[in-house]
């Protein structure tokens, strides 16, 4: 099953073999480039359930950062006159863990505190208000950044994946005509797993007491990889069992979300996507991942 994840002015295509990220240049010209999968996200462990959605969710942390690196480095050079400038591992790295305490705090963290008043009444009635919290800012999140142009066009990038996974999965030829026939809404979706994240969570936390305020922290962060374990085996049973009449009911608040991070592209954003897909299927025949950019 490919998947993919949409980038600043470009597309990511993860395959079997690496991943390829392509991304439009300020000429008009399409960058290539591919990416390593992560060794130790892909050995035998990756076939075992629940333990797979760990995984799973480690290499894409890892590997969308560094496809966001990707497509930032063409838009600085797109915006100088210095080829050479880019930003590296550090910067990436340090990216990455701005990122995930930001993620911790606005959503796991700031719904908590918000809850902390309804202790008085129960931990149950608490729980219940700490998950709808969470959710709210979660949709607003969605929404708040889809109104800033960057974000906009990314989220047509984002429709151009999931159409060409669409009409790739049928078989059909990557042209316009083909891959417009399609939803931009795709069962496989990140942002999909990222709404079940938060519905698994708000049912999870709701049996977890709150005795204590360091074991009521402590246990917002420890369970998040038990979370994003149950929830990635939920998106792989709904996105596996397309046309099952359970799992199209229960995958359709996904599909819903989708509407405010997906926009239909244009077709150049098309072409972009169709290009980081033969660059994947190429690595997939090739046997090998080849690490070198080119344009």
């Amino acid at each position: 099953m490919y998947g993919g994840q949409a980038i600043i002015e470009g597309v990511m295509i993860r395959g079997m073999r690496g991943c390829a990220v392509a991304v439009r240049r300020a000429d008009g010209s399409i960058h290539k480039e591919t990416l390593p999968l992560l060794g130790w996200a892909n050995g035998r462990m990756r076939r075992v359930p629940f333990v797979r959605g760990i995984l799973v969710l480690a290499e894409t942390l890892v590997i969308g950062m560094r496809a966001y690196t990707v497509g930032a480095n063409q838009q600085i050079k797109d915006a100088g006159e210095d080829e050479d400038a880019e930003i590296g591992a550090v910067g990436m790295g340090l990216m990455t863990a701005i990122a995930l305490v930001l993620g911790i705090g606005i959503f796991f963290l700031i719904p908590l505190f918000l809850s902390r008043p309804f202790e008085e009444q129960s931990d149950f009635h608490a729980n219940v208000v700490e998950g709808v919290a969470r959710l709210v800012i979660f949709l607003v999140y969605i929404w708040a950044i889809g109104l800033m142009k960057d974000i906009k066009r990314m989220y047509g990038y984002h429709g151009a994946e999931h159409m060409t996974i669409h009409a790739y999965e049928r078989g059909l030829p990557l042209i316009h005509s083909e891959i417009r026939k399609f939803s931009p809404a795709h069962p496989r979706c990140g942002t999909s797993f990222l709404l079940t994240v938060v519905v698994v969570s708000i049912i999870l936390f709701m049996f977890i007491p709150r005795d204590t305020l360091w074991m009521l922290v402590g246990s917002r962060i420890v369970l998040i990889p038990v979370i994003a374990a149950l929830s990635y085996e939920f998106i792989r049973f709904t996105g596996t069992h397309s046309g099952n009449v359970f799992a199209d009911l229960v995958g359709l608040p996904n599909l819903w979300l989708q509407k405010l991070t997906t926009a239909q592209p244009d077709d150049e954003m098309i072409d972009v996507a169709v290009s980081a897909m033969q660059a994947a299927i190429e690595l997939d025949e090739q046997g090998e991942a080849v690490n070198s950019p080119s344009s």
